[in-house]
């Protein structure tokens, strides 16, 4: 993430901002014969080592009548508050927190989570959360995931590695004792202990129980967003996979550009559009499409090469400025891991636009999206005011690609006899799906061989 450095070091920006912990005290306990008193030290240690400096806040979360009193004495001693909850609320009520403090304090800043549940219970949320307003975030665990997280971290510690400062207590002071199902609170821990145990407690924890799931903020957010003034005269890139979504029989295809930047200014957007179509350009209007200035990218079925031109236009593109790409495709999820890394280190939007409406909300966070035939059924009368604009000048600014031979020129006929009649291009042609099916082949004979090996050690 941006807010570390090559070496891990913190930046300007955020080497003195606050840093907020939340931690699961049943995923990541204390060591036995570790002092408690010494939580804070070691984490602010590991903090200032790489060169953060900032005010730390942490408070741990447990069904507190489990944890020996020696140990919540350390960690209110050394300005710890300690937030008690039944076991199966632990999750809820430790993103509940975060999403507060999220709304009281606006980057930069860092958040740190230690706990073994943030994939699979906190990254799907808190993944759409920082492609909207990104945090600097650190994670710490007691079991390494075994498949990777798609937040973008800074830093990442096993739990017991993290655990290494020793020394005499740093009496901090401030910190409470929390009772969520009360909302009891107090810096007594004598009068916590009383409280936890009483039978009051008891019943309203009973009667009242909290939440057992994380809430997820953002499954009902909107989906199309009028433009903020940043993003209002910001340039678009639109990645169009002509194979999933192609052209509706009969369209015309010099209406395409015009449709699309009709729907942006509806929202308020009026940047320069840049679009590149991908799919077999043997059997697509080229002449249409390069008269409105949409770039043709060819490519084999089911083969696109999105990825790399993904790639290749965020690293030609300056990471700071407000910039909105849209991918046009029923396919995204074959990039989205890489857009969803560019969304959270970039002063990016993204636009999505289908054939057909996902089953279930994507991870990924969208300014707009749109199906694709309702994209293009806008008003008549501003795609024609728009198609006038778009060819006035009479320019060829359109280019003409083949990702199979790294082939471009800006001469439409020169694009077509390499298609054609190039033997070098036809022999890519065959080729690639062949790799690509051995490919698949050679995959699956691996996960058989590697099941039946896992099958032996079980029998």
């Amino acid at each position: 993430m941006t807010a570390t450095a090559e070496y891990g070091t913190a930046t300007a920006e955020y080497a003195t901002a606050k840093i907020a912990v939340w931690w699961d005290m049943k995923d990541c306990p204390i060591p036995g014969g570790y002092d408690a008193g010494q939580v804070r030290q070691s984490l602010e240690g590991a903090f200032k080592e790489r060169g953060y400096s900032g005010s730390v806040s942490i408070t741990a979360y447990g069904e507190q009548t489990q944890t020996p009193g020696h140990i919540l004495q350390g960690l209110l001693s050394t300005g710890i508050s300690v937030a008690h909850t039944r076991a199966e609320s632990v999750h809820y009520m430790m993103y509940r927190d975060m999403v507060e403090w999220r709304g009281q304090n606006p980057p930069p800043a860092t958040m740190m989570i230690i706990s073994n549940k943030v994939r699979g219970v906190f990254d799907w949320d808190l993944l759409r959360l920082q492609q909207r307003t990104p945090y600097n975030l650190f994670l710490a665990y007691s079991v390494v995931p075994k498949v990777a997280i798609l937040l973008s971290t800074s830093e990442e510690w096993c739990w017991k590695s993290l655990l290494k400062l020793s020394g005499p207590h740093v009496a901090v002071q401030g910190a409470k004792l929390y009772c969520n199902s009360c909302n009891f609170d107090t810096q007594s821990l004598k009068k916590f202990k009383k409280h936890i145990w009483s039978y009051e407690h008891v019943r309203e924890e009973i009667i009242n129980p909290t939440y057992d799931k994380v809430v997820c903020v953002t499954e009902k957010w909107g989906k199309n967003y009028k433009a903020t003034p940043e993003f209002a005269t910001a340039k678009i890139q639109v990645w169009w996979d002509m194979t999933s979504c192609p052209l509706p029989e009969g369209y015309d295809a010099r209406r395409v550009r015009p449709s699309l930047e009709a729907a942006f200014k509806e929202l308020g957007y009026s940047g320069p559009v840049s679009i590149t179509a991908y799919g077999d350009h043997n059997h697509t209007p080229l002449q249409a499409l390069s008269s409105t200035g949409v770039h043709a990218l060819h490519c084999v079925p089911d083969l696109p090469d999105m990825a790399s031109v993904v790639e290749k236009w965020h690293y030609d593109n300056p990471p700071r400025a407000a910039t909105i790409m849209m991918v046009i495709s029923d396919h995204v999820d074959w990039i989205s891991h890489y857009l969803v890394e560019l969304l959270q280190e970039n002063n990016y939007k993204l636009f999505l636009a289908y054939s057909f409406r996902p089953s279930k909300t994507s991870f990924l966070l969208t300014s707009a999206e749109w199906l694709w035939e309702s994209l293009l059924a806008g008003s008549e009368q501003r795609r024609l005011v728009l198609h006038k604009c778009s060819s006035e000048s009479g320019e060829p600014t359109a280019t003409f690609n083949c990702s199979l031979c790294h082939f471009g020129t800006k001469s439409i006929d020169q694009f077509r006899k390499h298609l054609s009649t190039d033997k070098e291009h036809a022999k890519e042609e065959m080729r690639l799906p062949a790799v690509r099916k051995l490919n698949i082949k050679e995959n699956r004979r691996s996960r058989v061989a590697d099941f039946d090996r896992k099958g032996k050690r079980m029998k």
